[in-house]
């Protein structure tokens, strides 16, 4: 039975890093067509096609655009988010590894999941990628409950054996036996993914980097998630434990961690050599704003990245970052780009969140945008969520000026609706919801300006 979402639209042609605001598909009367768990059918709700078992749900005036995708987050730290005050090998130490040797247990592995999930949903994140813990039920318990919600997911086993505590350590060997048994369990099922989860270099033995970059040359098509550049003193202690390495990232490539299907989070303090090596292989990195600014790791270098060709993706950094929301995100990579000069798009920052995180984790054809053939993940925007946010939005002169304070201000409360798969996942607000054989209507409420900032806008 076909799903006909009524309200206004965004989806992207094309990078407007790449090609600005033109990239930018918007509709003030738009309509969504879902059908089998994909969308079928996006454009002017005036055009859209009518079937007699159309079951129609209008948005309103609210934005529907894709599903948001965090690209780089560590989910057993849900309960540790927000702890004060530390550099982050004292902040792992004092509060990550202690937390993180809880999911041992296994019903405290399934709340956490549990958790995490509810609270992922509510921010409107539909895809997620996750570090779990060194445990094998810390990434059974989140796929597991990723499967029962219908989601798109991904995560790994986090692999570490060397100066850490001995709750959390486990071997060369164990490794790449456990990541291997969890890859063949896991990988391909429903919407699941594995990735293959070395922390970072310094709390791996070379051997059991170069354990893990055998498994991964054995499964190319598993992606590789780990750390880079992130802080200061850490490259310090990268350098004294790899002098032979020519900088971080060789640490990596001299093991067979550097790849195509590497995706590296952080990535603040490159070196030439390692901006041009990563994007000459075709590798991802991922901006973790809150979490840069939160454990005070620095500022990513989002143009010059994007201007070298990095596929550059978004992410909240679970429990590092400070917040559950990809809004709290974008808003928090906006204000991280004006300290380095560069104010960034709306659009841009819009993209980050759905295609650029999707194309970070090669799912650019199955999510991360509004237009037919993606799996149909979707999330539903109040821009008008709150008083703050509703009395900026009236007196906005076009559709970017209207989005902005949501992004900049938003919150869970601007989270009207969220679709996973197709299927309705959390309504929030009061919707018309009906039957139609008759022929498509507008949606209520005054069109905004077309699509592009007024001059002086922007």
């Amino acid at each position: 039975m076909p799903r006909v979402l009524l309200g206004q639209t965004l989806s992207f042609d094309a990078d407007p890093f790449a090609e600005g605001i033109k990239a930018a598909r918007h509709e003030s009367h738009g309509a969504v067509v879902l059908e089998n768990g994909h969308i079928s059918w996006v454009g002017p709700a005036e055009a859209r096609p009518v079937s007699p078992d159309d079951t129609v749900v209008d948005y309103g005036r609210n934005l529907i655009c894709a599903g948001f995708i965090d690209a780089h987050l560590h989910h057993p730290q849900t309960a540790m988010i927000a702890s004060w005050g530390k550099r982050l090998i004292d902040w792992l130490n004092d509060y990550t590894f202690p937390e993180e040797a809880r999911l041992a247990d296994p019903d405290y592995a399934r709340e956490i999941a549990k958790t995490y999930f509810d609270l992922a949903l509510s921010h409107g994140t539909t895809t997620m990628c996750s570090f779990a813990t060194v445990h094998r039920t810390s990434v059974d318990s989140f796929f597991e409950e990723a499967q029962a919600r219908g989601l798109r997911a991904i995560t790994g086993k986090t692999c570490m054996d060397f100066e850490v505590p001995d709750t959390l350590c486990d071997t060369a060997q164990s490794a790449y036996d456990d990541s291997k048994v969890l890859l063949e369990k896991w990988h391909g099922v429903d919407r699941l993914e594995y990735a293959i989860t070395p922390r970072f270099s310094p709390t791996s033995s070379r051997e059991q980097l170069h354990a893990l970059g055998a498994l991964w040359k054995e499964h190319p098509e598993c992606l590789m998630q780990t750390h880079l550049s992130e802080q200061l003193e850490e490259i310090t202690w990268v350098k004294s434990l790899f002098r032979d390495a020519r900088d971080y990232l060789d640490t990596y490539e001299m093991h067979g961690l550097l790849g195509e299907r590497g995706v590296y989070g952080h990535a603040i303090h490159l070196e030439p050599r390692e901006r041009d090596r990563l994007a000459g292989i075709g590798a991802s990195v991922v901006h973790c704003p809150t979490s840069n600014t939160f454990i005070g790791s620095g500022l990513f270098d989002m143009a010059g990245l994007k201007d070298s060709g990095l596929s550059v993706g978004l992410a909240t950094d679970t429990g590092g970052g400070s917040s559950f929301s990809m809004l709290r995100t974008m808003a928090a990579a906006y204000e991280v780009a004006q300290l380095r000069g560069r104010a960034l798009h709306p659009a841009e920052l819009i993209w980050l969140a759905t295609c650029g995180s999707a194309r970070a984790l090669h799912l650019q054809d199955k999510v991360g945008n509004l237009v037919p053939g993606m799996e149909a993940d979707l999330v539903v925007l109040d821009l008008a969520s709150t008083p703050a946010i509703a009395q900026r939005n009236a007196q906005a002169e076009s559709f970017w000026e209207a989005l902005f304070p949501t992004i900049m201000m938003g919150d869970d409360r601007a989270i009207a609706d969220v679709w996973v798969n197709g299927r309705r996942y959390n309504q929030k607000i009061k919707t018309k919801t009906l039957r139609c054989a008759c022929a498509p209507r507008g949606v209520g409420g005054s069109a905004p300006a077309p699509l592009g900032a007024p001059p002086g806008y922007f």
